[in-house]
């Protein structure tokens, strides 16, 4: 039951390419949202008191 418009394996590469986008799109909003800026920024400034 494969569409006749992407030929074999090809979808395995669309399906891996597609999976590997939404991966980076999630990584990108869970770590530049709003609700995790104190928890993010907290280890920035750890390591900047850390170093004096």
């Amino acid at each position: 039951m494969r569409p006749e418009t992407i030929p074999g394996d090809d979808w395995v590469y669309l399906v891996f390419g597609l999976l590997l986008s939404a991966a980076l799109v999630w990584v990108i909003v869970h770590n530049f949202s709003k609700k995790r800026k104190a928890s993010v920024e907290a280890a920035k400034y750890k390591m900047l008191d850390d170093d004096e």
